[in-house]
């Protein structure tokens, strides 16, 4: 389940007393960036960011596609100083910001608060070690199938997202680790077999799944 099926939106933000402000951010407009001062947890409402990090040679890896209901930021609790990725929306995003203190002062002061957020952690940290496995084994046809259906929200309790809002190619090669060409050769491929439809927007089907668990 994901974690923000397990409380109220609205509760949870009340629990948080000061140290937190709202805001929309307008896609590719920084929520932060690499090596900025890690102060601040942010909690997505609304819309969609890319986390990336860029290598000493300027290579750019996407490690992950957040949404509603996930948080940003949240390695600012754990004592680190700086932050080790760049959050950019991919949409229009409407974000809570929290103060590394009012932070804190929720954990230690509302067990269920605290759950939530370790439940979210554990989940991340999962989701992290099943992106391993992808990249060391699977192929990159499967990696792109498998972000594919994670950007749809396949496997969740709740009704998989039928449409996902525009994501360029040059992003899942990002995420894929391929190259451009190869995910429009793939892209092109699924399209065909009638696993995707896209036009503008990307329309994923379930039988997209057919990639991942057959060879």
């Amino acid at each position: 389940m994901k974690t923000a099926d397990l409380f109220n939106e609205r509760t949870f933000l009340s629990k948080v007393n000061g140290g937190k402000t709202s805001a929309r951010v307008s896609p590719k407009k920084a929520i932060f960036v690499q090596g900025d001062p890690s102060d601040t947890v942010f909690y997505i409402e609304k819309g969609k960011v890319k986390l990336a990090v860029v290598s000493k040679r300027g290579k750019e890896a996407v490690v992950a596609i957040l949404g509603p209901g996930d948080f940003l930021g949240e390695e600012c609790l754990a004592g680190q100083k700086q932050r080790i990725s760049t959050a950019t929306p991919l949409t229009e995003c409407s974000i809570v910001r929290i103060e590394k203190a009012a932070a804190i002062r929720a954990l230690r002061a509302d067990p269920e608060f605290s759950e939530v957020f370790l439940a979210y952690l554990l989940e991340r940290n999962i989701r992290t070690q099943e992106d391993l496995v992808d990249q060391l084994f699977n192929s990159s046809e499967k990696r792109l199938a498998r972000v594919l259906l994670l950007l749809a929200h396949y496997g969740k309790d709740h009704q998989p997202d039928l449409v996902i809002a525009k994501i360029s190619q040059e992003t899942l090669a990002e995420m894929v680790g391929t190259t451009r060409s190869r995910v429009n050769y793939f892209m092109n491929k699924f399209r065909k077999l009638g696993f995707i439809k896209y036009n503008g927007d990307l329309q994923v089907n379930s039988s997209l799944l057919n990639i991942v668990l057959y060879d």
